[in-house]
């Protein structure tokens, strides 16, 4: 009897390390540090370009790219084709700021872009922009993102 007591106390906390053992995620930065690409974008709530669609009326972002590198570099490559290089930053969870961009500063931005995360997965990053673009009309823009 107190070896299958012994037996069973045994199995059950194994089955208790096990359950408690999940892998453990990785912090948010190392999860974004990606080349990621435009799977849709939507202008105010509006969707203006969804990929493989060719009637998208803003084809443009076929070629967009947002490279968040591990040592916090970011090149941005938008809608019209321009590129920016800077750096990165979070700020929590639910804040990515494109710093220092240039050699030419995007549109009204003083050098800086930021957005508000909305998810973020292995696969896919959702950001909203906190501030409406001037290049799109002043829309808040919205770039659901897939790795490239």
């Amino acid at each position: 009897m107190k070896q299958l007591q012994l037996v069973l106390g045994l199995t059950f906390s194994i089955l208790i390390l096990v359950a408690g053992c999940k892998g453990k995620k990785k912090p948010l930065s190392e999860r974004i540090a990606k080349a990621w690409i435009a799977e849709t974008v939507k202008h105010d709530n509006t969707l203006v370009y969804e990929k493989g669609n060719n009637g998208s009326s803003a084809p443009g972002y076929s070629g967009y790219l947002l490279i968040l590198g591990t040592d916090n570099s970011v090149t941005l490559t938008e809608l019209e084709g321009t590129t920016f290089t800077g750096t990165w930053e979070l700020q929590g969870e639910t804040r990515l700021i494109l710093r220092n961009l240039g050699p030419e500063e995007p549109t009204g931005s003083g050098g800086v872009l930021e957005y508000t995360i909305r998810s973020a997965e292995d696969n896919k990053l959702v950001l909203v922009g906190v501030k409406p673009s001037i290049k799109t009309g002043n829309t808040v823009n919205e770039y659901s993102l897939t790795v490239r």
